[in-house]
């Protein structure tokens, strides 16, 4: 990983155009519609890892929701009320072809999971929901992440799985 690296909100001059991380459809978001999504229409916010005004990766993240009989804990579940719980949502994540391997991923998702706490004490969020790209699974999970039950779709169509973090179990992950 380079030695100084930053992780900032995206900026509307920010060159994207050079990105790729190998997936055509997280390339051409970040290229055409991460910008439109943040500046204008408001619906998420990209979180970029910048060294040397290069961007390296970036993670979108939202605020979401989630039913309480889909929160994979049942303990959580009996627990919770019976109404769409908050949570963050990390919709995409990617890292430029040329940084994969120096945990640059790893850095984007510590500060998501960093995010999520202070979404917790600002404005209520009980975990964190991945929507994880197939061959990503094995990383979610070996972050803790659990795949969110009566999931028909998945990976048997090669869409995302959605994956769960919960509070408790981020509150273990993060240093």
């Amino acid at each position: 990983m380079p030695k100084t690296i930053e992780i900032r909100p995206l900026a509307r001059d920010d060159k994207r155009n050079d990105f790729s991380c190998g997936q055509a459809d997280i390339d051409r978001y970040f290229q055409h519609y991460a910008g439109q999504n943040q500046f204008k229409l408001h619906l998420a916010v990209n979180y970029v890892a910048v060294a040397n005004r290069s961007i390296l990766g970036f993670a979108t993240i939202s605020a979401s929701s989630i039913e309480r009989l889909n929160v994979p804990s049942k303990r959580m579940q009996i627990r919770l009320p019976d109404y769409p719980l908050p949570v963050l949502r990390l919709a995409r994540l990617g890292v430029d072809i040329k940084t994969q391997g120096q945990g640059i991923g790893k850095a984007l998702l510590r500060h998501v999971l960093g995010l999520a706490f202070k979404q917790r004490d600002q404005v209520g969020c009980i975990g964190v929901l991945v929507d994880a790209k197939p061959e990503a699974v094995n990383f979610y999970e070996s972050m803790g992440f659990i795949p969110v039950e009566g999931v028909v779709e998945g990976l048997l169509h090669g869409q995302p799985l959605p994956m769960f973090l919960p509070m408790g179990t981020l509150a273990q992950s993060v240093p």
